[in-house]
């Protein structure tokens, strides 16, 4: 639907996730699909979810920003909703970019390359000693 925005890919310590903006700006996204390591689901998301109509309630999330889709099969994929979404989600990321000059298209940027986090005593799975 919009194949001159760019695709902003992250590899971070708990998902893979990737986004489409106006700009190189993460501020700038305005939808995104993130693979979780940990529980391997699948979120269809919107960078600025709070902001944007869902009617029909389908959107997770209680954070002052971020809302999403689980999918756990494409085929219950709501295609036609999303859709309508995506229009009101992208218009709406339009209107955060202040200044137009730095609107590009078509890039792919990698981004965020984070740090395996640690936890508990481990490092990038081996056990401390």
């Amino acid at each position: 639907m919009y194949p001159t925005t760019n695709e902003l890919i992250y590899d971070n310590y708990n998902a893979v996730a990737f986004g489409w903006s106006l700009t190189d700006r993460l501020g700038h996204t305005f939808c995104s699909v993130a693979v979780i390591r940990s529980n391997k689901n699948v979120h269809f998301g919107f960078y600025w979810g709070s902001q944007i109509a869902d009617p029909d309630k389908m959107l997770l999330g209680k954070g002052n920003q971020y809302r999403y889709i689980l999918v756990k099969n494409k085929n219950d994929f709501p295609k036609a909703y999303i859709k309508k979404l995506l229009k009101e989600a992208y218009a709406n990321s339009l209107a955060k970019v202040k200044d137009k000059s730095q609107m590009m298209q078509g890039a792919t940027i990698t981004k965020s390359i984070s740090a395996v986090k640690r936890k508990s005593g481990r490092v990038a799975g081996k056990k401390k000693k």
